[in-house]
């Protein structure tokens, strides 16, 4: 069986997409898998079926490389986006897309027939524990908690923006051994969905740097739903001011947040890389 697929990234956060619209992918959690191992696959942060939808212009369905199937991408949204876009499948300007945290709106920057940037209405930030998920008894948002992991305390400050974000932060996030410290919050059973887990590091109140440990993907170059939920936690924390543009600095590029009283609003990039087809 051969699969034609399009690779895409948002500030080096890439995934493997593949129009669903055309075609049925069956058991994607495999493929995912097999497909995004940098190794012996086409390499990618896992796999994003672009499909049709019955109350949106495009749906979005997102699996990591570990197989697990993701309720929402901001960096990915992008993506399918300027796909949708670039390959006439729905040629607007303004684009809704379905993912399992509900519909999302985009508003596309278009240049000489491509979209190059998006701003994506990115909804409410959750901030009780138990719609986050968290396992502790507090109706409160969370700021500063101390959070107890291998005989250390972090402060977290958690955050949910369709999926769940543990935010942290520090004076040196490049000293930070991410590979060691983040499967212990990821795995935690105080987050009984897992956790995406930020390290933040402030400039000032209108930027900050930013690493982060994406549940089922391990550290990634990015992550959108994580410098949302990074701008939401520097806000409550005083560091950031509302319905401010920050600017979030990634390893792999740069994603310019605005936390309202009503919703989030990320605006970045989205880049094609190259077309291909695989045999399986």
């Amino acid at each position: 069986m051969n699969i034609p697929f399009t690779k895409m990234h948002g500030c080096g956060n890439d995934y493997i997409y593949i129009n669903c619209f055309e075609r049925t992918i069956e058991h994607p959690e495999q493929l995912s898998k097999i497909i995004s191992d940098r190794h012996f696959g086409i390499g990618g942060d896992g796999i994003v079926l672009i499909c049709p939808s019955e109350n949106a212009d495009a749906k979005m369905r997102m699996f990591n490389i570990d197989g697990s199937e993701g309720k929402m991408c901001g960096n990915a949204i992008r993506c399918v986006a300027k796909f949708v876009y670039d390959n006439n499948i729905v040629k607007k300007e303004t684009l809704q897309i379905d993912t399992l945290s509900g519909v999302k709106k985009i508003k596309l920057l278009v240049k000489d027939g491509y979209m190059t940037a998006a701003t994506v209405d990115m909804g409410k930030a959750i901030l009780n524990p138990s719609a986050i998920p968290i396992l502790i008894d507090k109706k409160e948002t969370l700021i500063q908690f101390p959070f107890h992991i291998e005989d250390k305390i972090y402060p977290i400050t958690t955050v949910s923006m369709g999926n769940p974000h543990c935010v942290i932060f520090c004076e040196d996030i490049a000293s930070i051994d991410l590979p060691v410290i983040g499967p212990g919050f990821e795995h935690h059973p105080l987050f009984p969905e897992s956790v995406n887990t930020e390290f933040i590091q402030v400039q000032d109140q209108n930027t900050i740097h930013m690493r982060v440990w994406e549940r089922g993907s391990g550290e990634t170059l990015a992550c959108g739903t994580g410098a949302c939920a990074a701008v939401v936690a520097a806000v409550l924390n005083g560091y950031c001011e509302k319905d401010t543009d920050v600017t979030v600095k990634l390893l792999g590029g740069e994603l310019i947040i605005r936390y309202t009283n009503d919703d989030v609003y990320m605006t970045g990039p989205a880049v094609t890389v190259f077309h291909g087809e695989i045999q399986l």
